[in-house]
């Protein structure tokens, strides 16, 4: 199929329109078909439930052309069962998972001349979301609610490389024991558009939330999860209930002590450790890793090891070995990739 006419090279990450995008509506209790449309507009009506109360989630996760020419996606069943997690926890009906996973498929396929060639660094970012679509004016769950899909080629998330990051711990909390922090609902994002906004004000690329319990423990940034990597060459992960079970971390794991060998641990990570790690890492699909150079805390700097001048040299081994199974360079574990025929 001949590509887009796009400088791929140049790409941002931003959102470029694509030709088809996936629509299916939920009404009477049950999902329709479904259907791939030319449309890029959503009309609803200005009771929505999703413009009152906030009832949406969605996901993220991206297509990309391997070595060997294939397109591809990577690990999407992953995406479907997070978005039934979410869906669930904001009493939104869950669009099936083996439907979801093909609509992915779909969407890739219908939109194959935007997906990147090889080698250009960029891929195709996949949207799915949900939202109440029917008016709702009293505090309930929407009736009636649609899925979409959209596509957007991106380009890499860092140009001329990964630069560890300055990240400050943040005063605001991300989520509340018991709350919503463990799925990807939009309300988790608008809540936390105030507390990064300020950090760029203040000279800091994230935040680093505590938990909103105890402030002691470390919980994420905004939209990615953290790595951290001992001086004795451990891979360790916060574990938490209020979390968002970042598919990027949870396959790092396996990477780690699959791949590269490594002891994993995912627990509790306290505060007052964070001075002992020899590297950090805030990893997600956009990224990957992003690597962290220093943290602040209320003025007092913890700089790790691994300098502010390039990628730790574990958390570099990382994100080759990740990249290189999601490319197509490094053999993937059975499940992983879903190639889109």
């Amino acid at each position: 199929m001949e590509k887009k006419d796009i400088d791929w090279s140049n790409l941002g990450f931003g959102y470029i329109q694509t030709d088809k995008r996936f629509v299916s509506n939920y009404k009477n209790g049950a999902w329709d078909e479904g259907t791939l449309t030319s449309d890029a507009n959503v009309v609803i009506s200005e009771c929505a439930g999703v413009l009152q109360y906030a009832q949406t989630c969605f996901e993220g996760l991206k297509a990309y052309t391997t070595e060997d020419g294939k397109i591809v996606c990577f690990r999407p069943d992953l995406n479907a069962a997070r978005m039934k997690d979410s869906c669930e926890r904001l009493v939104m009906p869950v669009f099936p998972e083996d439907r979801f996973v093909q609509a992915v498929v779909d969407v890739v396929k219908a939109n194959a001349a935007y997906v990147p060639p090889y080698g250009s660094g960029a891929t195709l970012y996949i949207r799915p979301y949900m939202f109440g679509s029917n008016p709702v004016i009293g505090v309930k769950p929407a009736d009636e609610y649609q899925f979409r899909i959209f596509a957007t080629p991106v380009g890499p998330y860092f140009k001329g490389g990964a630069k560890p990051i300055t990240i400050r711990v943040c005063d605001f909390d991300r989520a509340a024991p018991h709350g919503t922090g463990h799925i990807k609902a939009g309300l988790n994002y608008a809540m936390s558009l105030y507390a990064i906004t300020d950090a760029h004000h203040q000279g800091f690329d994230e935040n680093m939330y505590l938990d909103s319990a105890t402030r002691t423990k470390v919980e994420e940034t905004g939209g990615a999860n953290f790595v951290f990597i001992t001086k004795d060459g451990k891979f360790v992960t916060p574990k938490s209930s209020t979390i968002l079970p970042s598919i990027t971390r949870r396959s790092l794991m396996v990477v780690a002590k699959e791949y590269l060998g490594m002891e994993v641990e995912e627990r509790e990570v306290y505060f007052d450790e964070i001075k002992d790690f020899a590297e950090c890492g805030l990893c997600g699909t956009a990224a990957v890793i992003s690597p962290v150079g220093k943290i602040v805390d209320h003025g007092k700097e913890i700089c790790f090891p691994s300098g502010m001048d390039e990628m730790g040299p574990v958390t570099k081994k990382l994100y080759d070995t990740l990249t290189g199974i999601q490319m197509g360079r490094i053999e993937a574990p059975e499940g992983w990739i879903k190639v889109i025929e």
